[in-house]
């Protein structure tokens, strides 16, 4: 036998696995019956003449409809304002060490919580009847300035301390909530170093809560704005009380609705961008394996395979 025959050939390499993409005909099927859907909800809308689209492009800009519109983000805005306030408030109260602290944090929380926002709307619209007259001065003692309640609180004022009180109720666990979140670790810290509970709560408890208060408190603010409608009850003159008005005078019923419903859902689509790029500012520096975009697709982070 030769040198050369002893010489053993090579070893081959591994044999390359061909990737074959698993079929997935149920998605496709589930597609195609969704755009089908979709098809035929447009073309109902597009041809069915009871919408009456005409109508609606005639009053989507109206000025009485515009008013109302105003009228509307006041509401949400000033009831937001208390809500949040307050709701921060009453968190911090209810995590307070005083007992009876604590409990009248929680005695608000059930009370505002436990009760129709309608009819604490009509509670403070109409607060007269229970109180025509508020005044200051020493308890139990001699009163020393008088205001009517109608004039301190007309309707519009009411229906926003409706709204808000009820709101800060909800704030309050969300807050409590984000509070929570926190390790109890960082809070030891601080007050080993000498910080004060107040600087403790501002400089390193809620900036690091504000990752879980910021998406349900978005979510509260949207829902606050479709909540406003309620104060049509009460004549507060908001886009859906312009919107019942309008149609109460030519009784085109579904078209003033349709004109309610399209300013509401734009202001609902302005607030949820402007609650994606809230929420993106204070979840820097977490890593989650996948980011939704505001349209709602989901796409790997960068990096991530």
């Amino acid at each position: 036998m030769s040198a050369d025959e002893n010489v053993e050939a090579p070893a081959s390499g591994p044999e390359q696995i061909v990737a074959v993409p698993v079929r997935h005909p149920g998605r496709w099927v589930a597609a195609g019956v969704i755009l089908v859907l979709a098809a035929m909800a447009v073309h109902s809308l597009v041809t069915n003449p009871a919408w009456r689209w005409d109508v609606v492009w005639r009053f989507l800009f109206a000025k009485r409809v515009l008013d109302g519109l105003w009228v509307t983000i006041e509401l949400t805005v000033y009831a937001m304002i208390i809500g949040v306030v307050l709701g921060i408030v009453v968190a911090v109260m209810r995590l307070s060490p005083n007992p009876i602290v604590s409990t009248v944090a929680w005695a608000y929380a059930w009370f505002f919580r436990g009760t129709p926002v309608l009819v604490q709307v009509f509670f403070w619209s109409f607060i007269g009847a229970l109180y025509p007259i508020l005044s200051v001065g020493i308890p139990f003692g001699p009163e020393f300035v008088y205001w009517d309640s109608n004039t301190l609180i007309p309707i519009f004022t009411g229906a926003v301390l409706g709204f808000g009180l009820n709101e800060a109720a909800y704030m309050s666990e969300i807050v409590r909530a984000g509070i929570l979140s926190v390790d109890q670790g960082q809070t030891e810290a601080a007050e080993a170093l000498g910080m004060t509970r107040l600087k403790i709560l501002r400089r390193i408890v809620l900036p690091q809560a504000m990752r879980v208060i910021i998406p349900p408190t978005g979510n509260e603010t949207i829902s606050m704005l479709k909540t406003t409608s309620l104060a049509s009850v009460v004549a507060v003159g908001d886009l859906f009380t312009v919107a019942q008005r309008i149609y109460g005078e030519n009784y085109l019923y579904i078209p003033l609705l349709l004109v309610a419903s399209i300013w509401y859902l734009v202001l609902t689509s302005l607030l949820s961008v402007v609650q994606y790029f809230v929420e993106r500012r204070y979840s820097r520096g977490t890593v989650p394996s996948r980011e939704t975009g505001f349209l709602g697709f989901g796409r790997p982070k960068a990096g991530m395979a």
